[in-house]
């Protein structure tokens, strides 16, 4: 039974619909949730909580090729869609991703135009790209039960990049320009570092260069996306144009509820780090 192409379930395509809808005060937000658990169980219960769109973590988390293609399918039935963060911008990795059917990827660390045009090359195929073919193979195209998946995978294929570095905030407009990326996302957290502010994502400087990359996307006529776990400060990069932005982890928001859960009940551990946590990752 051939399936059909789906770019509705592309990161590209919903935030367009999103601008297309969007009222006097420009298009909404699309509000994502981390998950970076590893766990197929979690995340479709993440998948269920009315966001609109999941980051599935394979940098920081515990997810191999294997755990990330059980949460694709754990939250393949949910009116959500998954962006699979990639430890590295790899062409074998970026392949290997995409054949499991992930439609819409992240890219960490890219630096400059060069790094983002190579993503872009791995992402598509010959004479477009270098996108190895083993669409027989792949999830991607349903083994090959997709009618005409290598000419029209770009249909279904959204690549977002970071942007997490001073380097990269240097070269935002270029890395912008450069065909077949779709939209920015912005890391404040390694940001911060780069900058010598580790920890600090709530800088002045730190938020500046923020605000700089989301102002260089709305002149592009890009979108860009920002983690920001702090209320005040998403809410601060929405007003400011952030299209799509992380407001929390699933380990974060189990780490945090379950302790003011345990200390209505439980006495405070004389062991306890009474310390302020960071507000991001």
């Amino acid at each position: 039974m051939p399936f059909r192409l789906e770019p509705e379930r592309t990161f590209r395509h919903a935030l367009a619909a999103a601008a297309q809808a969007a009222g006097p005060d420009g298009p909404a937000a699309q509000i994502g949730l981390w998950v970076c658990s590893g766990s197929p169980l979690v995340a479709e219960i993440m998948a269920g909580s009315g966001a609109q769109w999941l980051l599935i973590d394979a940098e920081h988390s515990p997810n191999s090729l294997e755990s990330v293609l059980a949460q694709l399918h754990a939250v393949h039935g949910y009116d959500v869609l998954p962006m699979v963060r990639l430890p590295w911008n790899d062409t074998v990795l970026i392949k290997q991703y995409l054949d499991l059917g992930a439609q819409n990827l992240l890219i960490p660390m890219v630096n400059d135009a060069e790094q983002a045009r190579a993503a872009v090359a791995a992402v598509r195929y010959p004479p477009h790209g270098v996108r190895g073919v083993g669409s027989a193979l792949a999830r991607a195209a349903r083994w090959n039960r997709i009618p005409d998946y290598l000419a029209r995978a770009d249909e279904t294929i959204s690549l977002t990049v970071q942007i997490e570095t001073g380097e990269a905030v240097g070269n935002v407009e270029e890395i912008l320009a450069v065909d077949g990326v779709d939209g920015i996302f912005i890391g404040p957290s390694d940001l911060a570092a780069s900058m010598g502010l580790l920890g600090q994502q709530e800088h002045p400087e730190v938020r500046a260069a923020v605000e700089r990359c989301i102002d260089a996307a709305q002149k592009a006529g890009k979108p860009a996306g920002v983690n920001a776990f702090v209320e005040a400060t998403a809410r601060h990069y929405i007003e400011h144009g952030a299209r799509f932005v992380l407001v929390g982890a699933d380990v974060s928001i189990l780490a945090r509820s379950s302790e003011e859960l345990a200390s209505r009940f439980a006495p405070a551990s004389d062991t306890a780090d009474d310390g302020e946590r960071p507000a991001s990752y």
